[in-house]
């Protein structure tokens, strides 16, 4: 389900090279479509190379069953391509690989820029706890689909 008001996440984003933020979207319709291994590393793959291309440095992220958190700091690309390429990218092959079709995530996106003394390390370990605290797993090593620099 799409929010009525998810026009309303892309007033006044700002895109900061540089800067660090959380960024979190959500399957559409809160589908599990993660819980599928070949789904999860086809967006895993499309997060590495953002990554590569140096549109973004990865810090920290876990891809959850219906949603990611990606803790990233901007490089050479926008809040909305990065995260419009990795939609796009992530629907296309998804679809193909699985052989579905249709919208895979939902409109828009959450982010949030950190404070330069807010303490990164902490945020990490905030988001890949994820699956700890949503019960998949008792501890963040038993779940396959979560990175961070630091961790």
């Amino acid at each position: 389900m799409d929010f009525p008001s998810s026009h309303r996440l892309r007033r006044g984003r700002f895109s900061i090279s540089g800067q660090r933020y959380l960024l979190t979207t959500s399957v559409r319709n809160r589908q599990p479509i993660f819980r599928d291994l070949q789904a999860a590393r086809i967006t895993i793959r499309q997060m590495r190379i953002a990554h590569e291309t140096d549109q973004a440095c990865s810090l920290a992220w876990v891809l959850m069953p219906d949603h990611l958190h990606w803790l990233v700091e901007l490089r050479q690309a926008s809040l909305a391509s990065l995260m419009r390429q990795l939609k796009y990218r992530s629907t296309f092959l998804i679809n193909r690989a699985c052989q579905r079709q249709g919208p895979l995530w939902q409109q828009g996106f959450h982010d949030r820029a950190l404070r330069r003394d807010e303490d990164v390390r902490t945020v990490a370990r905030y988001i890949v706890a994820n699956p700890i605290r949503a019960g998949l797993v008792s501890r963040a090593g038993l779940y396959s689909h979560w990175d961070a620099t630091w961790l």
